[in-house]
């Protein structure tokens, strides 16, 4: 995901990251080199040579980060980045499964009811057009039992949380 612009919040210490429409904060704190008061932020930018996917920072004292647009995204639990994220973990499993399972990708396609490219679509580790659901069924054909755990997380409820 590009980015299209960065700024600073001085006050809040964080980077202000604008992904799409949506304006994601950044802390200072996940940042290496980490900006302080003693050594603060001296230019923000989004990187070209990251394809725009990333930002460069510089500090007073000369040190220079960046941070790519996955760990901001990472970072305030983007929903449709986690989601992402899912589907590429699956789709991994599934291509270590589909070698393991001894079964034909002809076969495999068979038992999906589906075609050969619609097939090759879905261990495409860089397809990201495909869905949780069709994930399930391939790994199903492949004789998998997938279980979600959902458990509370053991930290703040929210990236923006603050304790008083």
């Amino acid at each position: 995901m590009k980015i299209a612009s960065v700024t600073l919040n001085r006050r809040s210490r964080a980077f202000l990251v604008r992904l799409g429409r949506t304006i994601h904060p950044f802390p200072f704190a996940r940042c290496r080199p980490s900006p302080s008061s003693r050594d603060p932020v001296a230019s923000v930018q989004v990187d070209p040579e990251l394809a725009s996917e990333g930002f460069t920072y510089v500090l007073r004292s000369g040190a220079e980060g960046s941070v790519v647009a996955e760990q901001v995204l990472d970072y305030n639990r983007d929903p449709s980045y986690l989601r992402d994220l899912l589907v590429y973990q699956l789709t991994l499993e599934a291509k270590k499964r589909i070698e393991r399972s001894g079964l034909s990708r002809r076969e495999i396609i068979r038992r999906l009811g589906t075609s050969a490219t619609q097939f090759y679509r879905l261990i495409d580790p860089a397809n990201t057009t495909k869905t949780v659901d069709q994930m399930l069924c391939l790994l199903s054909v492949l004789d998998c039992d997938v279980r979600f755990v959902v458990r509370a997380r053991s930290g703040p409820s929210s990236p923006r949380a603050t304790s008083s």
